[in-house]
């Protein structure tokens, strides 16, 4: 049996590019004591794995000839533990790989009756717990408020914007073209889409939001926070969750002056997914039956094969995705 893992080949200047990483073939791993051997079905692409290869990243860095990492959904092929039997679906950090081991205690059985495994990724993942964290459970979104959500068609974005609409919230999103915006109003609920590449920015934010921004979900920083924090409604909450717009840049954008944020006397949150994980389980609960009852859905770019990866990364870190982007092993 052949194994393949995609290793950063080089540091990246700027933007990757799919010569920065390759393919490479390892050995077949075998599972230990209380151990599991687990063969990739499908592999979560995200911004926060550039954050690491410059290393900056609270889990982490890498380094040219290590090997990429990311949480996947997996089937277990062979288990020295008691909790796991072969053909059960799991979801853990096997990173780039077809195949990977990992302890018992560090896997999760997939929730059972999904039509889309790869969910377990996306909306019902890490990426929804992010959303999720940000919106209900440090900003409190409330009926009435008006939500300013970049980056809205992504696998946080769109899953954040679905959860302020349930909450009776208004969502203004930011996208980069007139297909993600249309996706933005029609599937997401969003009231409105501004489209980053096309007219003023700045005015735009005005006439969206002219008694000002009650929640700003930042995913992005750069430009787009200064502007939000500027147009901030009093009691306003803002949540730092990514720096999608600086991940690819050698040095760090100074941030909005703080007076912007103690003239609105804004509550300010620092989100990291991480510390929300003990509740987890709490979050699903909630959202599965949201997402079964057909209230909830996860638009997913998908690529095939893990030769995709490499590109695949490349095209989110420039935009380019629409959607959570997600890679399929057969």
């Amino acid at each position: 049996m052949q194994n393949r893992q995609v290793i950063l080949s080089r540091y990246p200047d700027g933007h990757p590019r799919a010569e920065d990483f390759e393919v490479v073939s390892i050995d077949m791993p075998g599972p230990g004591t209380e151990e599991v051997l687990c063969r990739t079905r499908y592999l979560s692409l995200d911004p926060y794995m550039r954050s690491q290869i410059a290393g900056r990243h609270i889990s982490g860095s890498i380094a040219p000839g290590d090997a990429m990492r990311g949480e996947s959904v997996a089937e277990v092929v062979e288990s020295s533990h008691a909790a796991f039997t072969p053909g059960q679906l799991v979801r853990g950090f096997g990173g780039w790989c077809e195949y990977f081991t990992l302890p018992g205690s560090a896997l999760s059985p997939v929730n059972p009756g999904l039509d889309r495994p790869s969910l377990e990724l996306s909306l019902l993942g890490m990426t929804g717990l992010t959303a999720w964290a940000g919106m209900i459970w440090q900003a409190e979104v409330k009926a009435g408020d008006r939500v300013l959500i970049p980056a809205v068609t992504g696998g946080v974005g769109s899953a954040a914007a679905q959860f302020c609409r349930l909450r009776g919230a208004e969502v203004i999103g930011t996208a980069g073209s007139e297909k993600k915006c249309a996706y933005a109003v029609d599937a997401l609920g969003a009231l409105a889409c501004i489209n980053r590449h096309e007219g003023d920015l700045a005015g735009q934010l005005d006439q969206h939001f002219p008694g000002g921004i009650d929640v700003y979900f930042d995913l992005v920083g750069g430009e787009l926070l200064h502007l939000a924090s500027e147009r901030l409604a009093l009691q306003s909450r803002v949540v730092l969750a990514g720096l999608m717009a600086e991940y690819n840049d050698a040095e760090r954008a100074p941030g909005p002056p703080p007076g912007f944020w103690i003239r609105a006397r804004a509550t300010i949150h620092g989100l990291v997914v991480y510390d929300f994980e003990p509740r987890r389980r709490e979050f699903v609960d909630t959202c599965l039956p949201l997402l079964r009852e057909g209230k909830l859905d996860q638009r997913e770019d998908m690529t095939d094969g893990i030769e995709s990866a490499p590109e695949a990364f490349c095209r989110l870190m420039h935009g380019g995705n629409f959607g959570k982007v997600v890679v399929a092993f057969p």
